[in-house]
């Protein structure tokens, strides 16, 4: 095959594109130029159309009008096989590494390292060293991929590009599951992928990283291109105002409709209390959370944050210790039935295989772990269901007009939306939610964590892990910092708290006059 010239200077171009999916209309008339050897950024809201874009470019989704054209060669929609022999590889938000295929195996899933034209995989040995030294990252090669956890997935997907020696990546979202450490290093790699001329295409919802590493910004809004410029010509605020039409919209302001309670939580009623310890991952890591209180759980990736709240939800087997909840004594959960009957609710860090049932419509999944209430003689009461998920729809901003929608339809910040809406309903006593805002748009963030601080002023008792440092300032009264599995540090929320003080604990890096490790 004869690959088009990229003497033109343009990597990859869409034309006029336009798809709709029914009477949806997801793109409208896009044109957009992305050049060789650059860093180019697709930003907007969920359900603006930047994802579509990126689908159509590699060949996964037809357009309904317009083509897609890939150093100059018209692509053939719906072939993304054409698209990786044109050069361009894809990864997306959805993982789409093979469980039971090992980490090596899975990084060269359709490319196939040969000597004289036999499969070698001595080679494959040899080249998956070297993109674990380029990418300064460390992957057990022989073990089961779907053993590790969802950052280092991610990091497989990766690695996948850089084995299929691409000439453009396209990512979606490739930094919502990892912490700040393997973001810096995706960022170093993304310079270095540049410097070598290869082409990348970022769709993300992170803005901060937009304006660090991309050369171009392009905006995306109902469907519509709505403005593309070079980065020098774009600010936070700009950005926001492009993508929402509001210069305020998505400021992480006014979460809670009270002031954090850091003065007043040694006098509030503990409400839970835990010890929890996994072989491996936990040491005798210790938790206490106080009615209408947020705690933030901040940590590396690999540092436990996870599998803390895993382990009060029943979801680790492994896990010992104990819990009690509003001076109760128990022991840890077993099941997540047990923990929901302690009062517990849980928003998982994927929540497409551990929090949706994508086959079933968006208001059955709200009152998924309250069937019962919802039932007469064994009997769902569809009428109860919709009213029930209607109510707790207008907690989370969520449309009521798409509650008999399945949730496999609904964009990413919606799907999310049901996840906080299922507890909206449910009230629990105590609600641990992981990377609740992972992968959505401004405004689907601001719900989601305006949503569970309104739970908190209500009196319910929050434990919140987050990646995003200005989601758990903005948010926690106290603030826990765990590294490899102990707790290490734990702050107030208070004026002296600060981004750099709690990524020095997360770190273990040791304060001029303090020490790494400290109760403040």
């Amino acid at each position: 095959m004869t690959v088009g010239s990229s003497s033109s200077g343009i990597a990859l171009e869409l034309c006029g594109v336009s798809r709709r999916f029914g009477s949806t209309v997801a793109l409208d008339r896009v044109d957009l130029t992305v050049e060789v050897g650059t860093v180019h950024g697709l930003v907007g809201e969920n359900g603006a159309g930047k994802s579509t874009a990126l689908g159509i470019a590699a060949g996964r989704i037809s357009a309904t009008a317009g083509d897609a054209r890939i150093f100059g060669t018209r692509l053939r929609q719906g072939r993304p096989h054409f698209a990786r022999e044109l050069g361009l590889v894809a990864i997306y938000q959805e993982l789409t590494i093979v469980p039971a295929l090992s980490v090596l195996e899975n990084v060269f899933l359709g490319v196939t390292p040969s000597v004289g034209g036999v499969l070698s995989r001595r080679e494959m040995t040899r080249r998956f060293s070297q993109i674990c030294r380029r990418m300064k990252v460390s992957l057990p090669a022989g073990k089961p991929a779907g053993s590790l956890s969802l950052a280092q997935q991610q990091m497989i997907e990766i690695m996948r590009a850089l084995a299929a020696e691409a000439r453009i990546v396209l990512f979606d979202e490739p930094t919502s599951s990892l912490a700040e450490k393997e973001r810096e290093a995706f960022y170093s790699l993304v310079s270095d992928l540049r410097s070598d001329g290869v082409t990348v295409v970022i769709v993300t919802h992170n803005l901060d990283e937009v304006l660090d590493i991309c050369d171009h910004v392009t905006v995306f809004r109902d469907g519509r291109l709505v403005s593309s410029a070079p980065i020098s010509r774009w600010t936070k605020g700009s950005l926001v105002g492009a993508m929402v039409g509001d210069d305020d919209a998505g400021a992480l302001t006014n979460l809670r409709s009270a002031p954090l309670r850091v003065d007043s939580s040694a006098t509030r009623a503990i409400v839970a209390h835990a010890i929890v310890s996994i072989p491996g991952r936990l040491v005798d890591v210790e938790l206490d959370v106080r009615a209408g209180e947020i705690v933030g759980v901040v940590g590396l990736v690999g540092s436990g944050r996870s599998s803390l709240l895993r382990s009060l939800a029943g979801l680790e087997s492994a896990a010992t210790g104990s819990l009690s909840i509003d001076g109760r004594e128990r022991t840890l959960p077993t099941n997540p039935r047990a923990a929901i009957a302690e009062g517990i609710g849980y928003i998982p860090e994927d929540r497409k295989s551990q929090g949706l049932i994508l086959g079933m419509r968006a208001s059955d999944n709200i009152v998924l772990s309250d069937l019962r209430a919802q039932s007469r003689w064994g009997l769902v009461r569809d009428r109860g269901v919709l009213a029930a998920a209607r109510s707790a729809s207008r907690g989370i901003a969520f449309s009521p007009q798409r509650l008999r929608d399945h949730a496999s339809v609904l964009s990413g910040g919606n799907q999310q939306k049901l996840l906080v809406a299922r507890w909206v309903h449910c009230q629990p006593r105590l609600l641990l939610a992981d990377e609740p805002t992972r992968g959505v748009d401004i405004g689907a963030r601001v719900d989601i964590l305006r949503s569970i601080g309104a739970m908190a002023d209500g009196g319910r008792s929050v434990v919140l892990v987050s990646s995003e440092l200005e989601e758990i300032l903005a948010l926690s009264d106290r603030v826990v910092v765990l590294s490899r599995g102990r707790v290490v540090a734990t702050y107030d929320n208070n004026a002296e708290l600060t981004r750099e003080k709690i990524l020095r604990s997360a770190f273990q890096v040791e304060f001029p006059s303090a020490e790494s490790s400290e109760t403040v």
